[in-house]
């Protein structure tokens, strides 16, 4: 029986794809482990800013901007651009950074009575994220013009 609209090849749809699996897979290894090494170094006091899960998706944020525009100028996203988008992109920037504890401390701090913090918690991540994610694509494409210059 299939659902319309949906797609009837299911798990057949990923047949080939293990190499490319494995790559977000192993980079998603590595990058949830770091996160939790900079939430462990920077904990969140009961009712305080949470520091380390800020820190995690605003450096994912610049290095991700970073990471993709430098990818684009260099080429259509194939062969060795397809992995390391793969593994360093949704596989380890992806773990590193995280959306559902950022959720989660929010909904915690305003129900603990932290409203202020909640709202300024999240204003200043989706500000400084955007600021981080510009800065980080511009400093790949001066990157791209400096390396142009020089050749």
């Amino acid at each position: 029986m299939s659902v319309p609209g949906t797609s009837s090849r299911g798990f057949g749809a990923l047949a080939g794809q293990s190499p490319l699996l494995a790559l977000v897979f192993v980079g998603g290894m590595l990058g949830a482990p770091a996160r939790y090494g900079v939430e462990h170094v920077l904990p969140a006091a009961a009712g305080g800013f949470p520091l380390g899960t800020f820190a995690v998706n605003v450096v994912g944020a610049f290095l991700l901007g970073l990471l993709l525009e430098s990818l684009i100028l260099s080429g259509p996203d194939t062969g060795v651009r397809n992995r390391l988008r793969l593994f360093l992109g949704t596989g380890f920037l992806g773990a590193f950074t995280t959306y559902s504890s950022f959720a989660v401390q929010l909904d915690r701090l305003g129900r603990g009575g932290h409203a202020s913090t909640a709202v300024g918690y999240a204003a200043v991540s989706l500000a400084v994220g955007l600021a981080l994610v510009a800065l980080g694509i511009w400093v790949a494409q001066r990157a791209r013009q400096y390396r142009g210059a020089g050749a």
